[in-house]
């Protein structure tokens, strides 16, 4: 029994690592009324790049209310907008970066779509590319939205 408990805990700690980053919703407007559960609405959402400190993307997106929506049943929409920023003095990695890496992915449905944000590095110009698109299991959406940051002159981005 206690290997049984332990196996378990074992197992919950390692899914645990590999969570998708937590996005912060710092804000929402109403698009739709539903009279049955929330309203279709916009959120804006904060999400720190986890290998990148002092750089913030902030995705808009649209979220399906009404019972669907309420009980995350509903299938979001593809489009989403994507702004990300230096908001600390300075950026520093915690490690070598590979030229392309999804950082960030969300489900926007039950089963099929998730949502991603892929962080491309530009080493020409020393600038961190972040692109949004969602993706299906089997069709994706071509919408997508494309952001970068510049990083400080001699701080180069370190590769792997």
């Amino acid at each position: 029994m206690n290997r049984f408990i332990l196996s378990t805990l074992a197992g919950l700690a390692l899914a645990s690592t590999a969570l998708p980053a937590a996005a912060q919703q710092i804000g929402e407007v109403s698009t739709v009324f539903r009279f049955l559960g929330k309203n279709d609405r916009i959120v804006v959402e904060a999400y720190d790049d986890p290998k990148v400190k002092g750089v913030t993307c902030y995705v808009s997106r649209a979220r399906t209310g009404g019972i669907k929506g309420s009980v995350g049943l509903a299938e979001d929409k593809s489009e989403a907008s994507i702004a990300c920023r230096q908001v600390a003095d300075t950026i520093t990695f915690t490690d070598k970066l590979p030229a392309q890496e999804d950082v960030f992915t969300e489900r926007l449905s039950l089963v099929f779509k998730r949502l991603h944000v892929v962080r491309v590095i530009d080493p020409v110009r020393n600038t961190l590319v972040y692109m949004t698109y969602s993706d299906r299991l089997i069709e994706g959406s071509p919408q997508n939205s494309v952001t970068a940051v510049p990083v400080q002159r001699g701080n180069p981005i370190p590769l792997k």
